[in-house]
């Protein structure tokens, strides 16, 4: 009941600035290429520069790394959810979305050797950011999150990588592989559910939480009512209380969709910003 209050005032407190329209049009966008060398080959990353970027060259920026779908890539973000740019310039951060294949789900894959994308965002994409760009270059002004696919990626590597990161969050995040065993192509990944039940079950979320205990990291869970992961999303929740983790957990009218995220990202980003803020 107390979580659910809190989730209930904490839309309450953000619900009059969701309302304020996108009108802010400084932000720049940059498309890099990034090489791998796990993967050995190039990999494309957006990355979302403030407006205020180029006018003072002495800052330095808190970072959002923005993870995208299955089937999606680096440049989901920008070209389906207007208005990310201008919550860029609002929160004046950088918002980097590096490319996750079609689906990866952003962890190095035990079955594919080729498929190392735990590797190359933490090894490879950080690293190329924090040298060329002008970042805050510390855990506490760092944040990941992303959706579906994206969501699970995000909790998947603050967990593993909780040195990294302040805060993640997932958004309609498939938190356990485990209930889907013919989707999303997961067993390309993981081998088939039925050979190896006990390597899904550990590259699922849910099972992965109790890497958080004791250590200091905010968390925001959001899922739509009407989404086919609600039920796992509702399942981490329950372990999060559980192994008292805290943590905020939404969920609002809405589905699997484009429309869903772009009002999910504005809820994360707020969480991010206030999280940067207590630092």
């Amino acid at each position: 009941m107390k979580n659910m209050l809190r989730t209930v005032l904490f839309q309450l407190a953000v619900g009059s600035w969701l309302m304020i329209p996108f009108t802010l049009k400084g932000a720049e966008v940059d498309t890099v290429s990034i090489q791998s060398s796990v993967m050995d080959k190039s990999i494309k990353c957006v990355v979302i520069k403030p407006a205020g970027y180029r006018d003072n060259s002495q800052d330095r920026y808190s970072t959002v790394y923005l993870l995208h779908g299955y089937s999606g890539n680096y440049a989901d973000w920008v070209k389906k959810a207007p208005g990310i740019q201008s919550l860029a310039d609002h929160y004046d951060l950088l918002i980097i979305c590096p490319d996750g294949a079609t689906n990866s789900w952003y962890f190095d894959s035990p079955v594919e050797l080729s498929m190392k994308y735990e590797t190359h965002i933490i090894q490879e994409v950080i690293p190329f950011v924090d040298k060329n760009y002008r970042t805050l270059n510390t855990k506490e002004s760092r944040a990941i999150t992303g959706l579906s696919m994206g969501g699970h990626g995000a909790l998947f590597l603050a967990l593993n990588h909780p040195e990294l990161f302040a805060a993640a969050g997932s958004m309609s995040g498939g938190v356990d592989l485990t209930p889907f065993p013919g989707n999303w192509e997961i067993a390309d990944r993981l081998g088939k559910y039925d050979d190896q039940p006990s390597v899904w079950e550990q590259h699922s979320v849910v099972n992965r939480m109790h890497l958080a205990s004791g250590k200091s990291m905010a968390f925001m869970i959001d899922c739509g009512v009407d989404d086919f992961f609600l039920k796992v999303n509702r399942a981490l929740h329950e372990r999060m209380l559980y192994l008292n983790i805290p943590h905020q957990y939404i969920e609002r009218p809405g589905a699997h969709n484009w429309e869903y995220w772009q009002e999910a990202i504005q809820y994360q980003l707020l969480f991010f910003h206030n999280t940067f803020s207590q630092h």
